[in-house]
């Protein structure tokens, strides 16, 4: 469905896939020598798949046939490609507009699949670099709102249009693709390297960590791991476990990373450490069962490593009140905490921090729409406190903050990405509560409960991508209650330019405004943040630089 991963993609590793751009300018360059002109292009090419009943089985793939009007390989076999412009935000921007002018598809008519490894070749024989950005779509049909295959209105650069199983795409000759075509699908149907059965293990993980709006980064990493692992298990042991073995491991493990652009740095660091944990297995003197069976048994461990990250950010988080809310070492009665939207690292050192300090809780919680995890929140603290704890849960709604943040002691907030700034992206409202509640109570805290791996490689805020998700999730609220919700939804459905819905799932609130960083090792400074940034973002160029 078209949402907010179209939207929150749209800046996706655009830093990495803009560098092209940058070093190329994407037009004519000289090489040296005296006879040789090599020009440089940089291109996004997208695959457009037909997945019926959501069934990777029967994916079909479509590859345009280029007209005898283009300029090069003509007649030949090729995804939906075009240069990227000047004008074009980034690679994916790029995607969207050649799809569109080429098939006259909207992007409301697609759902991103994935986002490939940019790579370059040289076609000597017509004297052209091609830094190619590879990008996977799948094409909604017109129950979903799409426009289907039907919709599909080619135009001068291509004489037609084909679909193929994707596994039984070939870089042969007679097959008439373009140069280098199975190295582009390769890069957005891992399937094609893995096998038919880790490929689908693959994908049905990846759409998990896309489709999952209820849990965390934290527990998104660990599908993350979850899903590695599987994939590794489901290979094909008939080849052996060689450099293009890793190699194919290393591409879906990139391809986990990118995910979910707002809770990769979570996701990013796992995997890199999965990873760290493979390859001396890959190293080491076995054959390959006993390798496979080794390298589950080290993911399946540093899974069962994480179970205590939670305990040890709740030490963090009872030394924080401690130091900082209660006064000569006596209880205040109660402490007041103002929170939102749902953690279970959150509710855990609440819990954890009232029984150990024997102090009353009164939790003030924003019901955090459009999903109401804050609902959710309140209704975990409510089961997991006895009557007679001295808890008090008071839920408000989003817009009454300035109501909600009287009298409290602290605002606690969680994380699902740091940057190397120590800014921190959590749910949208994160913001408005700290500047709103520094307004009303100008000494309150602000403390961040986040274990590291979810800081982010070096890069500021601004450069990470956003979020953003179907307005359906809004407008549901509005159907039969309020008064216009069908005029606005007839005409959302009509991709009427004068609307627009926006539903943004995260927003940063930057450093300057965090008191304090509470992990699982220790109460963090920025300083400490920079350093671990500056550690994944060497990790994560040693693991993919070559692929």
């Amino acid at each position: 469905m078209y949402n907010g991963r179209i939207a929150s993609l749209l800046r996706l590793r655009q830093s990495h896939q803009l560098l092209h751009c940058h070093q190329i300018g994407a037009r004519a360059m000289a090489t040296s020598g005296p006879t040789a002109t090599i020009k440089k292009r940089v291109v996004a090419g997208s695959f457009l798949f037909k997945i019926p009943d959501g069934d990777d089985k029967k994916a079909r793939v479509a590859l345009f046939r280029r007209s005898g009007k283009v300029s090069t390989y003509q007649h030949k076999l090729a995804p939906c490609s075009g240069s990227v412009e000047a004008s074009d935000a980034s690679p994916f921007a790029a995607a969207l507009r050649e799809i569109q002018e080429e098939t006259t598809l909207p992007a409301s008519s697609l759902d991103l699949l994935r986002v490939g490894k940019p790579y370059a070749f040289t076609d000597e024989s017509i004297g052209r670099e091609w830094n190619i950005n590879p990008f996977a779509f799948r094409l909604k049909d017109v129950t979903e709102g799409g426009k289907g295959e039907e919709g599909i209105k080619l135009d001068w650069e291509h004489d037609g249009i084909e679909w193929f199983d994707p596994m039984q795409v070939s870089g042969s000759d007679e097959f008439g693709g373009v140069p280098r075509l199975i190295d582009s699908l390769r890069r957005v149907w891992p399937e094609y390297d893995l096998g038919l059965e880790a490929g689908i293990i693959l994908t049905e993980g990846l759409q998990k960590l896309r489709d999952d709006h209820e849990h965390g980064a934290r527990e998104l990493a660990g599908m993350a791991v979850l899903t590695l692992r599987d994939v590794i298990r489901q290979m094909d042991l008939s080849h052996p476990i060689d450099e293009s073995w890793w190699s194919k491991i290393r591409m879906a493990a990139w391809h986990i990373c990118q995910s979910r652009p707002s809770m990769g740095a979570a996701i990013t660091s796992a995997t890199v450490k999965a990873l760290s944990a493979l390859k001396a297995v890959y190293h080491a003197d076995a054959d390959n069962a006993t390798k496979i069976q080794q390298m589950t048994q080290a993911l399946d461990q540093q899974l069962s490593d994480r179970h205590s990250v939670t305990d040890r950010i709740c030490q963090s988080f009872t030394e924080y009140i401690q130091q900082n809310i209660l006064r000569d070492g006596q209880a205040k009665k109660p402490v007041s905490i103002l929170t939102l939207s749902l953690s279970s690292t959150i509710s855990s050192c609440l819990l954890r921090a009232a029984s150990t300090l024997g102090v009353a809780l009164d939790l003030h919680v924003l019901e955090s729409r459009p999903l109401c995890e804050g609902v959710t929140l309140a209704s975990k603290m409510l089961k997991s406190s006895p009557e007679g704890s001295g808890l008090k849960v008071t839920l408000y709604s989003d817009a009454s903050i300035a109501l909600a943040a009287r009298g409290v002691d602290l605002v606690l907030l969680g994380a699902d990405r740091i940057s190397s700034a120590g800014d921190v992206s959590n749910k949208i409202g994160s913001l408005p509560t700290v500047l709103t509640t520094r307004y009303v109570s100008p000494n309150i805290k602000v403390l961040v409960l986040s274990d590291t791996e979810k800081i982010a490689g070096p890069g500021s805020m601004d450069e990470h991508s956003s979020e953003e998700n179907s307005y359906s999730e809004l407008s549901r609220a509005w159907k039969g209650i309020v008064e216009g919700a069908q005029t606005v939804e007839d005409a959302l459905s009509r991709d009427d330019p004068r609307l627009a819905v926006k539903n943004a799932y995260f927003e940063w609130v930057p450093a300057k405004l965090v008191d304090a960083y509470a992990t699982e090792e220790g109460l963090w400074s920025t300083e400490q943040i920079q350093d671990k940034s500056t550690w994944i973002g060497n990790e994560v160029e040693h693991c993919f630089k070559d692929l």
